[in-house]
């Protein structure tokens, strides 16, 4: 594990679970991530199995798609009363909201509720391989955490098998003004496991002993962060920690975004491991994961846009 600048958001090299045998390595890799999930809640990935010339595209495409007329990203604009676990599709923030971003938000590849944009020629089907590589890069991440928690083998894959509520969101983040910079307030995520993949910008910052802290930029490479559901269901062995996005002067700030949720029926409490098995009492009361989204939805895109966090249900 390698320490970046003076914030100590470690790096962390995933290579050796995409090669075969030297399970000691995989042992001391899994021990890391743990300890990242643990004592940071974000650690930076490399080697994490997704190819520069994917991500480099994407984020080429990214950039265009933004630049396009508002009349044409308009035509991907969500579809009221579609149903879905989110409203899907392209969103300018209001200028009333403290978030000063546009986006561009879409589920899994097959899923009936996606309005994926036809320009520029070749984003959708990036979109769409972004989309299966983060899915693919999650489930390590998940398998990773089952073993690094002692819990049984393959527990937290059947115990998360539906992906209709995972979704990326792309953004763009306006250049900041004189007066403020925000691009996202702070805030923890309320689902299991994110990755970002961020350009050369930056503006991502964790808190860190109370203070924020930058989280290190390096080409290649992917934020990750455990979120509010894997707190919970550890009893807060792992930690969602808060985090914000800063925007730059002079220029925009752009981004993809990949959630690792829960399916929305599923009931989220401090499993059995954390607590019975071992004398500890639940620090949260459990919830229906979707009910927790809705909340959190609801009181984001509604004024005065007030952040709900997990400690609703904290006991």
């Amino acid at each position: 594990m390698e320490n970046l600048g003076n914030n100590n958001i470690p790096t962390i090299d995933l290579s050796v679970f995409f090669r075969d045998g030297d399970e000691e390595a995989k042992l001391a890799a899994k021990e890391t991530v743990g300890r990242a999930c643990t004592e940071y809640g974000f650690f930076v990935a490399k080697n994490h199995g997704i190819s520069a010339e994917l991500m480099s595209r994407a984020m080429q495409l990214c950039r265009e798609f933004f630049d396009l007329e508002d009349e044409e990203k308009l035509k991907s604009r969500p579809v009221a009363g579609a149903g879905g676990p989110i409203p899907a599709g392209y969103t300018k923030q209001p200028e009333q909201s403290p978030d000063k971003n546009e986006y561009l938000l879409i589920l899994a590849p097959k899923s009936r509720f996606n309005i994926l944009p036809n320009s520029p020629p070749g984003f959708k089907n990036a979109l769409e391989e972004m989309f299966t590589n983060f899915t693919r890069t999650s489930e390590l991440i998940q398998n990773i955490l089952n073993d690094y928690l002692g819990l049984p083998p393959n527990f937290l894959k059947e115990f998360n098998q539906d992906r209709s509520w995972d979704w990326m969101n792309i953004k763009r983040y306006f250049p900041a003004t004189e007066t403020e910079n925000i691009g996202i307030l702070s805030h923890k995520d309320g689902n299991a496991i994110t990755f970002v993949f961020q350009d050369d910008v930056g503006g991502l910052e964790v808190i860190r002993d109370g203070q924020y802290v930058p989280i290190p930029l390096s080409p290649g490479t992917l934020v990750c962060n455990v979120g509010d559901v894997i707190q919970v269901l550890t009893n807060e062995n792992l930690t969602s920690s808060l985090h914000r996005v800063i925007r730059p002067k002079g220029s925009s700030r752009y981004s993809y975004s990949f959630f690792y949720n829960m399916g929305g029926d599923k009931w989220i409490e401090p499993l059995p491991h954390f607590t019975t098995e071992i004398g500890e009492p639940p620090k949260y009361r459990g919830f229906l994961f979707k009910d927790y989204q809705g909340l959190r939805i609801k009181n984001k895109t509604r004024p005065p846009y007030k952040e709900v966090g997990i400690t609703h249900y904290a006991i």
